[in-house]
């Protein structure tokens, strides 16, 4: 254990810096929440969601240089969630579709990750990805 309780080496936290809060709040929140995760923290800039020691932070900073994420560019190409089964990532492809997210890979998808694997690959409208992988 570390000093604050998470594992030693573990993951505590991933800040992502978004062009527009408000909007990113909603896909990014409707999705953290249907993973199981809490709301953490909230400040005028940003919010955060929790599940067990690790948070997720979306945040608009001052400081952001640019607009929409290049997830071609080098640094962060998506972030991975595991989704529960088959049905779960069914369910969770068919209702992000609402809740701002695009499906990327649909001519493979679930099979975009190669042939033994069932994921979703999700898109905001920041560039930002997500891959919804079965446990």
């Amino acid at each position: 254990m570390g000093a604050g309780g998470g594992t030693l080496g573990g993951l505590h936290h991933v800040e992502l810096w978004v062009p527009d809060l408000a909007g990113s709040c909603g896909p990014w929140g409707w999705l953290l929440g249907a993973l199981g995760w809490k709301p953490f923290q909230e400040w005028p800039a940003g919010r955060s969601w929790r599940l067990g020691d690790v948070y997720v932070v979306l945040e608009q900073s001052p400081a952001l240089s640019g607009g929409v994420h290049d997830r071609l560019a080098p640094g962060l190409n998506h972030l991975a969630f595991t989704a529960g089964g088959r049905e779960d990532v069914d369910r969770l492809t068919e209702e992000a579709q609402e809740h701002g997210w695009s499906l990327l890979f649909p001519d493979r998808h679930p099979h975009a990750g190669g042939p033994d694997s069932y994921a979703a690959y999700l898109e905001d409208n920041w560039g930002y990805e997500v891959e919804l992988q079965t446990v």
